[in-house]
C-alpha cells in the first residue's frame, strides 16, 4: 500500500489531494514537525534532506513534491492528472509545475522562514528578508491570475483538472493570512480557488489533516 508521510498544511497537501482524487488505498503517516519528527534517523533514511513529504510506494521511496506528483500521475493514468504525453499541453504543464516548485514555492519558503537567510540574532535582517519575499510573491500571484484570465477555463490548464490545480491551491492557501493581497483577493484566482475547494477530494484532504477555516 502507498504511504504518504505528511504534516498538516505543508507541501504534502499536494500529493494528499492527488491520492484522494485517484481514490486508491493509501496510508497517511503523520510526521510531527513540532517535535522534530522530520529530523529523526528513521525519517532521514527516507529523505536525507529532512523535508516533508515522502511517498513510499512498495520499495520505491520518493521525495520532492513535484516528483511525487508526476509519479502518481504516471502510475495512475486513468485519473488523467496530466495532459497526454507528447502534446503542447503536457509541455506547458511541465513548465508550470517547475515554476510552482522552483519559483512560487521557493519564494514563499523565504517568506515563512526568513531567519534562514539571516545570521543568528539579526531579527531586523530577517524582517527585511520577509518583507522583500512578500513583495516578490505578489507579482507571482498576479501571473497565476493572468493565466486563468487568458484561457478562461475552470481549471488551471483549462477544461481539465490536473495535478497543477492541487499545487496551485496549496501554495495559494499559504497566503491566506498575508496582511494584504492574499491570493483569494485576485479577480480570477479567488473564484478558481473556491472551485478547487469545492472538490470532494480537497474537502476530504482538509478533514484528514484536521484543518479549519479559513481554508483559502
Amino acid at each position: 500500500m502507498i504511504q504518504l508521510h505528511f504534516a498538516p498544511s505543508t507541501a504534502a497537501m499536494v500529493p494528499h489531494i492527488l491520492l484522494e482524487e485517484i481514490a486508491v488505498p493509501y496510508e497517511r503517516v503523520l510526521v510531527d514537525k513540532q517535535r522534530g519528527g522530520h529530523k529523526t534517523p528513521a525519517y532521514l533514511e527516507l529523505n536525507p534532506n529532512g523535508l516533508i513529504p515522502v511517498l513510499v510506494d512498495g520499495d520505491l521511496v520518493m521525495y520532492e513534491t513535484a516528483a511525487i506528483c508526476l509519479h502518481l500521475s504516471d502510475s495512475h493514468p486513468e485519473a488523467k492528472l496530466m495532459p497526454a504525453m507528447d502534446t503542447r499541453d503536457r509541455a506547458h504543464a511541465y513548465k508550470w509545475l517547475m515554476w510552482l516548485t522552483n519559483t512560487l514555492q521557493a519564494t514563499l519558503i523565504v517568506y515563512f522562514y526568513p531567519e534562514r537567510w539571516a545570521d543568528a540574532g539579526h531579527a531586523v535582517v530577517a524582517e527585511e528578508v520577509q518583507r522583500n519575499a512578500q513583495a516578490r510573491v505578489g507579482p507571482l500571484l498576479d501571473q497565476l491570475d493572468a493565466e486563468l484570465s487568458r484561457h478562461g477555463g475552470p481549471w488551471f490548464m483549462g477544461e481539465d483538472f490536473t495535478l497543477l490545480d492541487a499545487y496551485v491551491f496549496t501554495l495559494c492557501r499559504w497566503t491566506r493570512n498575508f496582511p494584504d493581497a492574499p491570493a483569494r483577493d485576485r479577480q480570477h484566482l479567488g473564484p478558481y480557488l473556491r472551485r478547487v475547494l469545492e472538490r470532494p477530494a480537497v474537502q476530504r484532504t482538509l478533514a484528514n489533516e484536521g484543518l479549519v477555516p479559513p481554508f483559502i
